[in-house]
C-alpha cells in the first residue's frame, strides 16, 4: 500500500469542516482518490491547517487529549462522512433528507454535547464534551453540518462539473459560484465551451 504524502494532496481544502471532510475524496485525471483510506491519510487530514483551525476550539476540558490519528478515530470519521455524503446528495437535488440519513448523523452527534457554563469572569462559556477523544473530529464535522443548514443551506453546493465529486460552501456575494475552483473545473469548462464554439458543435 502506498503511503500518502505528509502534505495535504487534495485539490480543494479550507471549506467548512463538514464539507472539508466530504472533500477527502476527489478525482484527478479520471482516478479516484481517498485521503481517508488509511490511518496515515487521517493524520494528514487532522494536520491540515484548515482542519486544525476548525478543531482548535474543541473546548473539551482543559488538558483533554487531542483526537488520536488511529483506526478508531478513522472509523468514526468515516461514519460521519457517510452520513454527510447522503445528506449533501439530498441537499443538492433538493430533496428532504431521508429519515435514515438523519438518523446516521444523529448517531454521530449522540456521542457529544455542548455544556454551557458561567465562567469565573462572569461570561458564558461553551465546552464540548465527547464520549471519547476519538469522536472529536466526527462530532465537530456533524455539528458543523447543522450550522451550515441552519445558516444558508442553499449555499452548500456540489461542483457543477459532473465528473467532480467536490463540495463547497458558496460565500460569494451573489451566491453564483458554480465550480470547486476556477483554476480547476472552472477553467476546464471554459476551455470546453471555447472548443465547442470553434468546432461549431
Amino acid at each position: 500500500m502506498s503511503h500518502p504524502p505528509k502534505a495535504d494532496p487534495r485539490p480543494l481544502t479550507g471549506e467548512p469542516l463538514a464539507l472539508d471532510l466530504l472533500n477527502t475524496r476527489w478525482i484527478d485525471g479520471g482516478v479516484r482518490h481517498d485521503l481517508l483510506d488509511s490511518v496515515a491519510g487521517l493524520a494528514v487530514w487532522l494536520d491540515s491547517p484548515a482542519v486544525r483551525e476548525q478543531l482548535r476550539p474543541t473546548a473539551t476540558p482543559e488538558g483533554a487529549p487531542a483526537p488520536p490519528a488511529d483506526r478508531t478515530t478513522l472509523d468514526r470519521l468515516l461514519q460521519a462522512r457517510a452520513a454527510l455524503d447522503a445528506l449533501a446528495d439530498a441537499a443538492a437535488r433538493p430533496d428532504p433528507a431521508a429519515p435514515e440519513d438523519a438518523d446516521r448523523l444523529n448517531e454521530v452527534l449522540s456521542h457529544g454535547h455542548v455544556r454551557r457554563t458561567l465562567g469565573p469572569d462572569g461570561s458564558p462559556e461553551s465546552v464540548v464534551e465527547v464520549d471519547d477523544p476519538s469522536w472529536i473530529p466526527a462530532w465537530y464535522a456533524a455539528e458543523n453540518w447543522l450550522r451550515l443548514i441552519a445558516d444558508r443551506p442553499d449555499r452548500i453546493r456540489p461542483c457543477a462539473n459532473h465528473a467532480c465529486v467536490l463540495h463547497f460552501y458558496d460565500v460569494s456575494k451573489n451566491g453564483t459560484r458554480r465550480w470547486c475552483s476556477m483554476a480547476g473545473c472552472g477553467n476546464r469548462a471554459k476551455a470546453q465551451r471555447h472548443y465547442a464554439k470553434r468546432s461549431g458543435t
